[in-house]
């Protein structure tokens, strides 16, 4: 495999796994935004029972999506084979 297709693949990995960090930072902040501030959602969803069990789910989905991205990023400039397949 030629060097310019791996050095391709190492940046178009790198930037995958940058846009899964920011969007599992995004959704991190509005599951902390939701269950902070419940007020502003409850004309949304009108349980709210309901209403906190999204936040604390999209709080721990976005944590773990963060936390696969930083470490696929890591794993894409270091060429890093087990951080990869994590």
């Amino acid at each position: 495999v030629p060097m310019d297709v791996l050095s391709c693949m190492k940046y178009l990995m790198f930037i995958f796994n940058v846009l899964v960090f920011a969007g599992g930072t995004c959704l991190a902040g509005v599951g902390v935004w939701v269950a902070v501030d419940p007020a502003g959602f409850r004309d949304i969803v009108a349980a709210r029972a309901v209403l906190s069990t999204g936040a604390w789910l999209l709080l721990a989905v976005g944590i773990a999506l963060s936390l696969l991205g930083f470490l696929g990023c890591c794993g894409a400039l270091r060429r890093s084979r087990p951080l990869l397949l994590l």
